[in-house]
């Protein structure tokens, strides 16, 4: 049993019952709002360890609230919607979500996603501070500097480059990588990798179109390879 909170986001009445049933017999402390205005407004008062967010919803959506939500705070967001389009799949990612979840669902599937972003924010390696010329991360602080200027990384974006740069010079599958940030369940959602890929080298880069960092495997995975003179320093906690 948990007692984790979450906040539900969903303009059907029928959904917002059938999951505060399902979680609070889970354990979960279950609030619910009926649209992205309520969502934010609860958000802003009180603390929440995960979202369940419905992407279409009558005035702010779900893919407004969720950049609204991203830009104060990394708690996990999992969307849910009936589009299951590539397209849909990077709307809801870039926005900021951790994970996308197509209705109508299973309870199991989406109760095990829960548990997995759940345990993504509560366990984590520690990894030395990565500092070179054009990059740097303080992994324990979250911070990210790229060509001088502090980026933003979604959840998802963050720990998917703890996992590249705690094994730097190492080829990393694709179901290595994605069941190391997206749960054990996972391993054949290329398209999920590929667009947070993409999305990371756009934030860190110099290039993206020539990515001097994240290195594409062929047919393997992706690879983080540190520049020449590129320094690693532990961390000053360690």
């Amino acid at each position: 049993m948990s007692s984790a909170r979450i906040l539900v986001v969903d303009d059907a009445p029928q959904v917002r019952r059938v999951l505060r049933a399902t979680l609070t017999a889970e354990g979960y402390t279950v609030s619910e709002a009926r649209d992205g205005a309520e969502a934010l407004e609860l958000f802003g008062a009180e603390p929440f360890d995960i979202i369940l967010l419905d992407v279409n919803m009558p005035g702010i959506g779900g893919l407004q609230a969720c950049r609204e939500i991203r830009q104060k705070s990394d708690v996990p967001i999992i969307m849910l919607t009936v589009r299951d389009a590539e397209r849909d799949k990077v709307l809801a990612l870039d926005a900021g979500a951790d994970d996308y979840v197509v209705k109508p669902f299973g309870m199991q599937e989406l109760l095990a996603r829960i548990r997995v972003a759940l345990r993504r924010t509560s366990q984590h390696d520690k990894v030395p501070e990565f500092v070179s010329k054009d990059l740097k991360i303080d992994f324990e602080a979250r911070r990210v500097t790229a060509q001088g200027e502090e980026v933003h990384l979604t959840p998802k974006e963050f720990e998917l480059l703890r996992q590249l740069v705690a094994n730097q010079g190492k080829p990393l599958t694709h179901r290595r990588l994605l069941q190391a940030v997206w749960g054990p369940d996972h391993g054949d959602e290329t398209d999920y990798l590929r667009v947070t890929i993409n999305q990371l080298r756009k934030k860190i880069e110099v290039d993206p179109a020539r990515p001097r960092f994240i290195r594409t495997e062929p047919w393997v995975g992706y690879r983080f390879e540190p520049p020449e003179k590129t320094a690693l320093r532990k961390s000053s906690s360690e």
